[in-house]
C-alpha cells in the first residue's frame, strides 16, 4: 500500500528525521509494539495516542529532561554534606 503524501527526511547532526503527515485517526508504528496515533487536532494542539506494552516507559520530552536533569544533580552530590547532617550529637566529625 502507497501513500500519497510525501515523506520528509532532515538530517539533524549525525541522526536523521522523518517527517510524516497524519490526519485524525491515522497513525504510526514504531518496531513491533508500538503505535502512535493522532486522536484530535484543536486550536493548534495535537492530541496524540500511544499504544505500547505496560513496560515500555513513556514521558513527555519535558518530564524526561527534568529526571535526566535530577538524575544528574544528584551524581554531582557531595557525601560529606550528608554526613554531617547525620552526625551524632558528640560526634567531632572524626572519622573512626
Amino acid at each position: 500500500m502507497e501513500s500519497t503524501r510525501s515523506n520528509i527526511l532532515l538530517e539533524r547532526g549525525s541522526d536523521i528525521v522523518l517527517v510524516l503527515r497524519r490526519r485524525v485517526g491515522e497513525g504510526i508504528v514504531i518496531g513491533k509494539n508500538l503505535v502512535i496515533r493522532v486522536l484530535s487536532i484543536e486550536h493548534g494542539d495535537v492530541k496524540l495516542g500511544i499504544e505500547a506494552p505496560r513496560e515500555v516507559k513513556i514521558l513527555r520530552e519535558e518530564l524526561y529532561e527534568e529526571v535526566v536533569e535530577s538524575n544528574m544533580e544528584a551524581n554531582d552530590f557531595d557525601i560529606s554534606l550528608a554526613k554531617n547532617v547525620f552526625k551524632k550529637d558528640g560526634d567531632k566529625g572524626e572519622d573512626h
